[in-house]
């Protein structure tokens, strides 16, 4: 069996992922010569699935080329600023069928969209030794029974999952139900499955750890794509590295001081000295 359609969550605002997400959303940027979001486009499009939604919010606009160039649905989420990405899913409910829920953000090294699936799951990838991920645990038959955020050589949620037309009419019903209580708006859609974990049937779907590729933030993505020790695109970054004298890679440790990506704060460290950035402020700390 074949997907139908996919969603793709592209409203939030990647706070972690300072300076970058200042200027433009995660899902925008260029890795290994390919936009991320398009390159997952491009990916759904080659498996056969048109019918692509994009749910976007921080800097919508930046995204409208989208739907003339690949021909996507985009659906405002009004609420990004102020919930978790339920209120994405709240945005595409009347779209979950036979869906695959995505990332903007993922990197997939291979084409996960081009085989055929026949339960709903998460994909997963494995860490040997000690992480903070959210690991899984199974039956027999691989239905996950919990999750866990911790673990030690475990499988854990990474990429994009797919949703049964079985799976997404009880995730509508529960996220219908409990989407006025704020502990649910505040939640990652993951975190709302845990709750209900009983009642939603997901199966684990593992993957070599190459193949899906996510990035937290900006020296996650030097190791993958090393352009970006070089020169990332960033005028925060080259204002920086001007006025500092020194190269955009020896920028490191970029921590935001606030989650909202408008008031353009962080601290880095460059050479062994510590720093604060706001606004084309920089001053050592």
């Amino acid at each position: 069996m074949k997907a139908k359609n996919a969603v793709i969550l592209a409203a939030g605002m990647s706070s972690r992922f300072v300076p970058l997400s200042y200027e433009k959303p995660k899902g925008l940027l260029e890795v290994r010569g390919e936009i991320l979001i398009e390159r997952q486009i491009r990916q759904l499009q080659e498996a056969g699935i048109c019918d692509i939604t994009l749910v976007v919010g921080y800097r919508k606009e930046q995204f409208q080329y989208l739907q003339e160039t690949k021909g996507v649905t985009l659906v405002e989420n009004r609420d990004y600023r102020r919930y978790n990405n339920t209120s994405s899913m709240m945005a595409v409910l009347d779209r979950l069928s036979d869906t695959y829920v995505c990332a903007s953000d993922n990197y997939f090294v291979e084409n996960v969209f081009a085989e055929e699936v026949s339960q709903a799951y998460y994909a997963a990838r494995y860490q040997q030794g000690q992480t903070q991920e959210w690991c899984l645990m199974t039956d027999e038959t691989g239905l996950i029974k919990k999750v866990e955020i911790g673990g030690r050589d475990s499988w854990y949620m990474m990429g994009h999952a797919y949703f049964s037309q079985t799976f997404s009419r009880t995730f509508r019903r529960l996220l219908q139900r409990d989407y006025l209580d704020d502990q649910t708006r505040w939640q990652l859609w993951e975190a709302f499955y845990m709750r209900h974990i009983q009642e939603l049937d997901l199966y684990i779907k593992k993957y070599d750890t190459p193949i899906i590729q996510e990035f937290d933030s900006l020296e996650d993505l030097r190791r993958f794509d090393p352009k970006y020790k070089i020169h990332s695109g960033s005028a925060i970054l080259e204002e920086i590295a001007e006025a500092l004298r020194c190269r955009e890679g020896d920028i490191r440790q970029m921590v935001p001081l606030t989650a909202d990506v408008e008031n353009r704060s962080f601290r880095f460290t460059c050479k062994g000295k510590s720093y604060r950035y706001e606004t084309s402020d920089i001053r050592e700390i």
